[in-house]
């Protein structure tokens, strides 16, 4: 199945022509409140009456011209001032090929530099998503030298790469922000663990040696998961460590597992919600069902009347 899932993510032919069916577009609105930069706006007043953050991404990736890349920075500058106007507690993620990464890496950490500039102004943090194994090398590097210069930025890293605890070690000198998460692309056993159980067993040992950092160092983890038993497991095996509950943000994606987020929130945990939102939400969408297949009976609902 998730195979499956991820192949229809790379279709094109299926990318220009599902999209606009409107059982596509109902089923994707339980993931993502809207298209526009207001509806995912609106989205935050509910979560943040119960102390849930947020954090936005435009949905988009791999710009094919500079000019767009522009146009993706500009837009993210545009929603930090919103959030700051409207009082929201808010975050950026930002692809680095939705910043033309695949063009130049030197304009691309301009953009990002300017972004975590204008995020310093109104006191908020940019994220940078991690994509494809392919980009694994070249985003690390990237967010190197953003976060030599500009210390309220993190990254994405995947815990299903092999690479990803050698990865840990070599940002740790830089007091690192780093968000884990398990991983929704079709990656070869070479480089990826292919089982859950495997992915799951790597997820706790990062998470926790990440987690243990905080002790020490200004070390900031965030774990993106929606595996509400493994976040939970991995609170108690670093309780002892001293680490509590709120060491740590649960990061989890809007409209999933909505109940257990608020649980969590009030059980003392840091929860954070990351709102998607554009035009682009195709392969997002279906990768997300590759991420926990169970969400397809939620997609084959809405073929029902």
């Amino acid at each position: 199945m998730r195979t499956i899932l991820l192949w229809l993510a790379r279709n094109q032919w299926l990318r220009q022509r599902l999209p606009r069916l409107a059982f596509m577009r109902r089923a994707v609105r339980r993931f993502m409140p809207g298209e526009s930069m207001g509806d995912a706006l609106v989205a935050a007043g509910p979560l943040q009456a119960a102390g849930i953050g947020t954090i936005y991404t435009r949905l988009g990736e791999n710009l094919t011209e500079p000019a767009a890349a522009e146009v993706v920075a500009n837009h993210y500058l545009a929603l930090m001032d919103r959030i700051a106007e409207l009082g929201i507690d808010g975050e950026i993620s930002v692809k680095p090929t939705q910043l033309g990464l695949d063009l130049d890496a030197d304009a691309t950490f301009g953009h990002l530099a300017a972004l975590a500039t204008r995020a310093a102004e109104v006191r908020s943090f940019v994220w940078i998503d991690m994509e494809g194994s392919a980009y694994a090398e070249a985003t690390i590097a990237l967010y190197e030298r953003v976060r030599g210069i500009h210390l309220n930025t993190g990254i994405c890293l995947q815990a299903y790469l092999r690479r990803t605890a050698a990865d840990v070690e070599r940002l740790l000198p830089l007091d690192p922000a780093i968000r884990l998460v398990k991983g929704a692309y079709d990656e070869p056993a070479a480089i990826a663990f292919r089982h859950r159980r495997d992915v799951d067993a790597n997820y706790l040992a990062v998470a926790a040696h990440l987690l243990r950092q905080t002790r020490s160092r200004p070390v900031r983890v965030g774990l993106g998961t929606h595996d509400v038993g493994l976040i939970e497991r991995i609170a108690e095996h670093v309780a002892p460590s001293g680490v509590a509950r709120d060491a740590f943000q649960v990061e989890m994606l809007y409209g999933i597992r909505a109940r257990d987020q608020f649980r969590l929130a009030r059980d003392g945990y840091r929860v954070q919600t990351l709102i998607a939102y554009g035009d682009y939400w195709y392969p997002w969408y279906m990768r997300r069902l590759a991420e926990r297949p169970a969400n397809v009976l939620f997609a084959l609902r809405q073929l029902l009347p």
